[in-house]
């Protein structure tokens, strides 16, 4: 009886701290994201001698939304002119601002960016708010802390999951994003559509 306490008494714990289920029609449970190289802006200093942004220089940047799988096999999401290179498939706007950190925009593997990310959907004008840690590892899951959102986004709790997918001809960063239900056994189920 005791055992059977205790598991109850865990699974209510658990409920309560774990992400909530996708219960809104409106929410997207993963997506794309194209970065627009025109729209990246880094500080002078301090940079490396390979002009790319070093430990503590801060940024902002801002891409586009896309349904997930748009960007795969990591075609360009943007055109050299900075606009969008799917302009129908827009779901809405990407800003993330923070700073380089470790080996910054030279590093080929681990955290090179603690960031703010905002993604702001163009049909209801839901946003989503992460803040966190970035890989500069293609293929590598990265969780992120939600710590805000608005309309249909608004009760999830929890993280983002971010892969880098690659980066586009124009060096921006193409990206996928998926919001988990439910934690088991330190994995993530996936969403269905």
């Amino acid at each position: 009886m005791k055992r059977l306490v205790t598991a109850t008494a865990a699974a209510a714990i658990l409920a309560v701290l774990l992400p909530v289920s996708f219960g809104h029609a409106g929410a997207l449970a993963r997506f794309d994201v194209a970065e627009d190289h025109t729209r990246f802006s880094f500080a002078e200093s301090p940079i490396h001698e390979s002009g790319m942004p070093a430990h503590g220089n801060p940024f902002v940047t801002q891409g586009y939304i896309y349904p997930v799988g748009t960007l795969d096999g990591n075609v360009d999401g943007v055109l050299e002119d900075g606009s969008p290179a799917f302009p129908d498939l827009v779901l809405g706007t990407w800003t993330c601002d923070g700073w380089f950190v470790g080996e910054g925009g030279d590093a080929t593997t681990g955290v090179w960016l603690v960031s703010r990310q905002i993604m702001h959907f163009h049909d209801d004008g839901d946003v989503v708010i992460t803040q966190g840690t970035e890989l500069a590892d293609a293929g590598v899951v990265n969780a992120r802390p939600i710590t805000g959102a608005t309309g249909d986004y608004a009760s999830f709790q929890g993280v983002m999951l971010q892969t880098l997918i690659g980066f586009n001809s124009y060096m921006g960063v193409n990206a996928t994003f998926e919001i988990p239900v439910t934690e088991s056994s330190g994995t993530y189920d996936r969403i269905e559509d």
